[in-house]
């Protein structure tokens, strides 16, 4: 189970460095037009603190653990992940995209994996 926790958590950083790294790196008129409508709906600010959140989740997924310095980060950012999904899915239920409700639930759902494996029975 150690290693499928590693395996999803490999994943979701991945998912989430470039999820975050996008919104920090383009603006937010530049996403809308890439298909993240929901953009539209938050100041540019929040679209960035959003891709600042999802990006230093994804890093506290594997460096603490990897480095051994503090890996009671790792559920905490799983934690965190997960809830930030939630608020993914309330925009887009909000906003009745519903194509778009699928991804953020999966992400949700391994994010809570992680969280329950890292702070449960699979803590390091």
């Amino acid at each position: 189970m150690n290693i499928v926790l590693w395996v999803i958590a490999g994943l979701l950083a991945a998912a989430f460095l470039g999820a975050g790294g996008m919104k920090l790196s383009q603006s937010k008129e530049k996403l809308a037009a890439s298909g993240m409508a929901w953009t539209e709906d938050f100041s540019a600010g929040a679209v960035k603190a959003i891709g600042a959140a999802e990006l230093l989740g994804a890093i506290g997924l594997i460096l603490p653990a990897l480095l051994d310095i503090a890996p009671v980060l790792v559920p905490l950012a799983a934690t965190g992940l997960a809830l930030t999904m939630i608020g993914a899915v309330v925009v887009h239920l909000r906003r009745g995209e519903t194509q778009a409700i699928a991804p953020s639930a999966v992400l949700f759902v391994l994010s809570a994996i992680v969280a329950w494996g890292r702070f449960g029975p699979y803590a390091f």
